[in-house]
């Protein structure tokens, strides 16, 4: 049951850290995370290139390491689908965030729900599987399976009501203006 619970906190830590990445206003490093550069002919998170900081509530600041991989930084943050401009200052890369338009905010806000209900679904898929273990089981009795088989419920009600409530904090962390 503990590896069960473990599963379903992973996968509930796995979409906040999602949710950090969707930009809500006011600059993120998570912003950037799912960042990779090309460097030296392989595919390199950025975070491992460089270090990422706020200089104040809308820009990123972004120290490159490697003053050779400071193009192909200003590359990948290019063809990333987040719209920044990057302003470089030799190893140092600024991107200031625009405000949020109502209608940017109306499609992050479809966006988070989406990956809410991707992890939902993930959330489903474990409780499945834990479902089809527990049945293959046959030295337990038909009541111990159906105790079982509700507590595994209950613990899929409970982690669906988190991602319902972290899904409410960042839509109204996105309406804020």
């Amino acid at each position: 049951m503990s590896s069960y619970e473990s599963r379903l906190n992973k996968t509930l830590d796995n979409l906040i850290t999602k949710l950090m990445g969707v930009r809500a206003g006011r600059a993120n490093p998570e912003l950037l995370a799912p960042i990779v550069v090309s460097y030296y002919g392989t595919t390199v998170p950025l975070k491992q290139l460089a270090s990422v900081s706020t200089s104040d509530g809308n820009t990123l600041v972004i120290n490159v390491f490697d003053r050779g991989a400071v193009s192909s930084v200003e590359k990948a943050i290019l063809i990333s689908d987040l719209g920044l401009n990057p302003q470089t200052d030799g190893a140092m890369i600024r991107l200031r965030l625009p405000d949020l338009t109502e209608e940017r905010r109306h499609d992050l806000i479809k966006y988070v729900k989406k990956l809410a209900e991707e992890g939902k679904v993930a959330l489903r898929n474990i409780r499945r599987d834990e479902l089809e273990t527990l049945k293959r089981q046959d030295d337990v009795s038909d009541d111990e399976k159906k105790r079982q088989s509700e507590r595994i419920q209950k613990a899929l009600d409970g982690y669906i009501s988190k991602v319902d409530d972290v899904v409410k904090k960042k839509e109204a962390e996105i309406r804020t203006i």
